[in-house]
Parts: structure tokens; sequence; C-alpha cells
């Protein structure tokens, strides 16, 4: 039978597999993670809510299936879930105390896809205020630390989801991505975090997502794990895609077919800001290997934009949170919804569609950009405390340079651990494809994984006795 420390290092199809051989039950996992959870979460502040009892009153109904039941793909694999998706019996709090805690009575569309994949739900992971900043560190809570350095940000918006897998709290967890939200945390976590193509995931709350910039993505250990997790949230095991087409075949299964040569450029250069050496020597060193593994290799130059440009689009996503009350929100959430309150829908599309189309033309002629996923290591938590709105957000800026255009277009990428910088903190590196082509993105990020294992590397936290404290600032 698996111990505990066989348990925390499997992935999460793995662990599935162990339910579906009787090897551990749906309970002892859940306990087990549990367990980890309350030794460790009130230092790392990743969840919001832990439903313990109906976690536990899961895992036991499920364990109580005859053999002959039906088993789901993630059937009794633990899983948590972003506080801006709603959890069925849980509190949806949004980050922000200008909502009151909505106790959910149903799932979104998104969380009633993995609920019929099999997860056993233990709870709500954090997120800066409404999404809106890359790192959590909203007022309602004490701010989610990065378990490779308890002092750093463990990244936003889906900070909570990414320090519990990166910790061992989750095996998996779902996340998601308006700017960088899946991509930053997996670097800043040593993870692997996937933003779908646009369309591929349903809208949760079943708004036209034909032009927003979020998504829904899997933060896991493993390229396989998330592949398997993007299956299901695209609709795939379910048997309703959404309105992207459907691949040929899961990803899970296309995932594991070797790519073909591929033309790669790579940028490790922007010009919104410094990239640090050992950031852009990790670019470099995954140039080199994708080189060696046969493909063709050349350097370009990032994409052009600004700021500025991004101001135009981004508050109004903010704004169309049903805030009553902007003054009760943090003052860099409340400046963006002041800059949005002017704009139209009619004007936010335009400028959205003219960014889009420039993207997609300078991706012309490669199908795969590689870059930094964040320019620059994870920031000191409360960074930004005590600056002027502007400033803080314009200092803050500097985390997504290389994510939010790919937002604005649509295209798929992935966030790779590539090593730990000379202080111990992870670094990750970006690749990008055509829009659609998840796939693909997904098996060049399997050839790498297999060329760079990365899912045996833990933070200092994960087998060190938890202290009774968070680090002081």
């Amino acid at each position: 039978m698996p111990t505990p420390s066989d348990l925390l290092a499997a992935s999460a199809l793995e662990q599935a597999r162990l339910v579906r051989e009787r090897q551990v039950s749906c309970r002892e996992l859940a306990e087990l993670y549990l367990r980890r959870i309350e030794a460790l979460d009130p230092t790392l502040s990743a969840f919001v809510e832990v439903s313990a009892d109906a976690a536990l009153a899961q895992a036991r109904r499920y364990d109580r299936l005859g053999r002959s039941a039906a088993r789901p793909l993630f059937f009794g694999v633990p899983v948590g879930v972003k506080d801006l998706n709603m959890l069925r019996g849980c509190r949806t709090r949004f980050g922000t105390r200008a909502l009151p805690p909505l106790v959910a009575p149903v799932d979104d569309a998104v969380v009633g896809l993995m609920r019929r994949a099999g997860f056993v739900f233990l709870g709500k992971t954090s997120t800066s205020e409404l999404g809106a900043m890359p790192v959590t560190e909203p007022d309602i809570h004490p701010p989610t630390r990065n378990p490779w350095a308890l002092g750093h940000s463990a990244g936003g918006s889906s900070g909570g989801s990414a320090a519990a897998v990166a910790a061992g709290l989750l095996p998996i967890a779902q996340a998601g991505d308006g700017a960088g939200s899946v991509r930053i945390p997996a670097s800043f976590n040593h993870l692997y975090g996937f933003k779908p193509s646009r369309g591929r995931v349903p809208e949760p709350f079943h708004q036209d997502d034909r032009d927003i910039l979020y998504t829904m993505g899997p933060l896991a250990r493993t390229v396989a794990d998330a592949a398997a997790l993007l299956d299901v949230l695209s609709g795939l095991e379910a048997g309703a895609p959404h309105w992207a087409p459907p691949p040929p075949q899961r990803f899970v299964e296309r995932m594991r077919r070797p790519p073909p040569r591929l033309r790669v450029r790579f940028a490790a250069r922007t010009p919104l800001c410094e990239v640090d050496p050992e950031v852009r020597e990790a670019v470099l060193r995954v140039a080199r290997l994708l080189e060696s593994l046969g493909h063709a290799v050349e350097e370009g130059e990032m994409v052009a934009g600004s700021v500025d440009e991004f101001l135009e689009i981004w508050p109004a996503i903010v704004r169309l949170f049903p805030i009553r009350d902007w003054s009760l929100v943090q003052p860099v959430t409340r400046w963006l919804a002041e800059l949005g309150a002017g704009a139209t829908p009619e004007g936010v599309r335009a400028r959205q569609r003219e960014f889009e189309r420039r993207v997609l033309a300078w991706f012309e002629g490669a199908d795969v950009w590689l870059t930094p996923t964040v320019p620059v290591p994870p920031p000191a938590i409360g960074a930004w405390s005590g600056l002027e709105p502007a400033e803080a957000f314009a200092r803050a800026s500097v985390i997504g340079p290389f994510t939010a255009a790919f937002n604005v277009s649509g295209q798929p990428a992935a966030s790779l651990p590539a090593g730990v910088n000379r202080a111990g903190l992870p670094i990750g590196v970006q690749l990008v494809g055509k829009p659609l082509a998840d796939a693909l993105l997904l098996a060049l990020s399997r050839q790498l994984e297999e060329a760079m294992p990365w899912a045996g590397r833990h933070p200092p936290l994960w087998s060190a006795r938890p202290p009774r404290r968070a680090a002081s600032n």
C-alpha cells in the first residue's frame, strides 16, 4: 500500500488510478490533504474556506459505490476551486469585502464539469480582490505566501491555487487567467500552468465570451495532469465542448504524441521593463534545448504594446463586478474601476480587436513563441503597499508584460518550470501557440518535461515541520 509520502508525490492521475485499483480510499486521500491544510495553511493562507465535513462526506459516499459503478477520470481526487468561481455549499467572496459572501446554491458551469469528473472538493482557494492584481493580497485575509520563500508572493490572481499545489495541500487545482493569472502563479511556484484558447472552456456564468479576456485553466505538477484537467474543463469528458472546435482526440491522449519539427521564435527581452539576467538565461537555455530536440529556433522581438493600451481594456473587466459601493474595495481596485467607468462595450471591443490583430500579425511565420513567463522574481509580500494606486499598478505591471497580450489575442499559452534562481526562487518560461493549437502546445510541453524533468522538485515547506506563524513582511 502506498505511504502518505508516496501519495503526496503521486500525480493526480496516479492518485485516481490508485483509487480505481482500491489501493487507497477516497476518504484516506481527503484526510491526508486535510491534515496538510490544517498544518500548513495558517502559514500560507492559500485557502479562504476549507469544507472538511462536506469533503469527507463526499469521499465516504464515493467509497460506498460498488465496483460496477462508473468511475470518471478524477474519481476521488481532492481539488480546490478558486474563489472567483461558485462551488455549491461554499461561500464565494471574490476576494473582497464589497460583496456579501454568497453561499452558492449551485456549482457554476466550470465547477459543474469538475464535479462530473469525480473530484472531491476540499474548499476555496484565495484570489486577489476581483482578480485584478498579479499578487494575492486582498484585505479580507492575510496575504498568500510563496511556499518556496514565505516572505515572497505566490502571485495572482490564482495565488491560492498555486501555493496549495506547490506545498502539497492539493494534488491539482482549478485557476483562472485574465492577464496571466494561471501562468504567473505557476512561474512563481514551480508549477505547470496552462491558459487555454479563448472558447475552449465555457464562461462559468454563461456570459457571451467571444471577446472576454479571462478563461479557466489547470495548475498542476505535470503536463499530463494539466491536459487531463483541460479535457474536463473544456467539457470533453462530459461530451459537450464549448464553441471552440473539439480536438480529434482528448488532450491527455494527443499530448503523448511527439510534436513535429516546429518553427520556434524566442524573445528574452521586452521594451516595457528590464528582464532579470537569471530569467533571461533560463529562456536561452530552453531555446537551446528546443534546438537540440530538432526544432528550428530563432530569436525575435516581443510584440509591441504598453501598459496604457492594456489600461484601455482591463478596467472595463474589473468594472463588470456588481459592486454597489466602490469605496469598500482596495485603493488599486477602486482606481481601476474608476478608469473603467466611462468605457463603452463597443469601444473596449474595438480596442481589443485592434490589439489582437497586431499580436496575431506578429505571430505569423512561427508555430510557437518562447518567452519568460514573468521577467522578474516573485516580489516581496507587501512590495507595493502604501503607494498611490497608479504607482502601485505601474510597479505591478512589470509582472505581466509577457502574459497579458495573449489574453487579448485569445491564444493558448503555458508556463513551464525552468529551475530556480540563486536565491532559491522559481523561474518559469512561457510557450505560446497559434489560436486553438492547445494540443500542439501540450505535446511540446510534454517533450520539454521529459527533457528537463521538474515534478520531483519541491519547496522546503514540503517536508519541513510547519512554522508556528507566518514570516513577517
